[in-house]
């Protein structure tokens, strides 16, 4: 997959950042509901299978898209199709801040999950447009930098602003800036025609086969549902539960925790921006520094569960080393046609997605389930989090033993492209 150096005058400007500013909210409202959580909870009388719920409702509607969300990107272009997806996040807001239920939040999350689909694929897509190859991982560590920064306001700013604002009026805020966001974008970002495939639907969803059916795809598709997944569940809501059930501080206390861990994850994605094309070019396989960075991860999980103390550096350890799995999405798209690009990095993201969504409802679940049965809230939580780790456990096995699989069989890691026209 090439894409051409030229440029447009300002391109940082015009390119990256309407995408950035889009994924920064994405990553903003992913996350929000580790903070308003116990609000959520008091107000509405949820519990936390209940809530769980809620807030992976985001989750199900992002992950549903995503396969007719590559398509529109590959046929339409990224500026158009996020543009118009931003109003429908404009919408979710509106809704969950006006929400009176469960049932109508349920509803607004959901659409917000939707209007977001697109930020990080859009993106990407973009990018393999505009940047060469080897540039595309240090583009993604910058882009998830923007996210990095919406996850830091979702933690202390955010936690700040509710007694001020209350968590209605801060959405009520949101559906302004997405209006804005989904403006900016749709003015700003150049077209272009390298990698759009306006070819029938039924071409369209032969490309969609052709990347499900292809065994470098399933090598990473499980690492992807259950590391990337397995962070955003997490990250986006049950860190601060844990914090407070498990480790025994406050909300504030918890707020501020995660703050520390959004931050180690902002960081490592300015390392990933800043060092992953110089390593690449070095001659590090990129799926092998992936997979060594995951294991530490792993391990920092695994001392988390485990009880031992201090407690937050292991979590910033495992924030920091977690958000490796997204250079799977510029690993796996080098292997197919930029035609495919769009349609490529959606699969993984709907693996990304499904597993957030199972994996943030299912602790909830267990953790309910454990508590009916007369375990200890913080003996639920550390079982949910030992039976995703053991799930995460089976996935690298799988990553790194069918990566040598196919060099022992001798494949090629490039697959041929599929016989659809531009």
């Amino acid at each position: 997959m090439t894409a051409s150096t030229r440029n447009p005058p300002g391109h940082w400007l015009r390119i990256f950042l309407p995408f950035a500013a889009g994924y920064y909210l994405s990553y903003l409202l992913r996350n929000a509901n580790a903070v308003i959580a116990p609000e959520l909870t008091r107000e509405l009388n949820l519990n936390a299978a209940d809530l769980g719920l809620l807030t992976s409702a985001y989750f199900l509607t992002f992950g549903a898209f995503q396969i007719p969300l590559g398509i529109l990107l590959d046929r339409y272009g990224p500026r158009r199709v996020e543009a118009a997806l931003l109003i429908f996040a404009a919408a979710g807001t509106l809704v969950f801040a006006l929400g009176r239920d469960i049932g109508e939040l349920t509803v607004g999350r959901g659409l917000i999950g939707l209007g977001v689909s697109a930020c990080l694929m859009a993106g990407l897509k973009n990018f393999s447009q505009w940047y060469p190859a080897e540039r595309q991982a240090s583009l993604t560590g910058a882009i998830m930098t923007a996210g990095g920064l919406g996850a830091i306001t979702a933690s202390v700013p955010l936690e700040t602003l509710l007694p001020i604002m209350g968590w209605r009026g801060i959405f009520l805020l949101l559906t302004t800036v997405f209006v804005a966001a989904a403006a900016f974008l749709f003015f700003a970002v150049p077209d272009r025609d390298d990698g759009i495939a306006r070819t029938t639907l039924a071409q369209q969803w032969q490309g969609v086969a052709h990347v499900f059916a292809s065994r470098s795809f399933w090598r990473f598709a499980p690492q992807t549902a259950l590391f990337s997944g397995g962070f955003m569940a997490v990250h986006g809501l049950w860190a601060v539960p844990w914090i407070m059930n498990v480790d025994g501080l406050t909300r504030g206390a918890a707020a501020r925790n995660l703050l520390a861990i959004s931050i180690a994850a902002l960081a490592s994605y300015l390392v990933m921006a800043v060092f992953a094309t110089r390593v690449i070019r070095s001659g590090m396989k990129p799926t092998v520094l992936m997979g060594g960075v995951l294991a530490v991860a792993w391990i920092f999980q695994v001392l988390i569960v485990a009880g031992v103390h201090p407690a937050l550096p292991l979590w910033m350890g495992y924030s920091f080393c977690a958000t490796a799995t997204l250079l799977t999405y510029a690993i796996v798209t080098q292997r197919f046609p930029l035609s495919l690009s769009g349609r490529v990095n959606t699969a993984l993201n709907l693996m990304a997605f499904a597993g957030a969504f199972l994996l943030q409802w299912g602790i909830g679940v267990i953790v309910d389930a454990l508590a009916a049965a007369g375990w200890s809230l913080a003996d639920a939580y550390r079982a949910a989090f030992a039976l995703m780790a053991l799930l995460q456990l089976f996935a690298w096995i799988w990553l790194v033993f069918e990566g040598r699989r196919q060099s022992t069989a001798g494949r090629t890691t490039v697959n041929p492209a599929p016989p659809a026209p531009n």
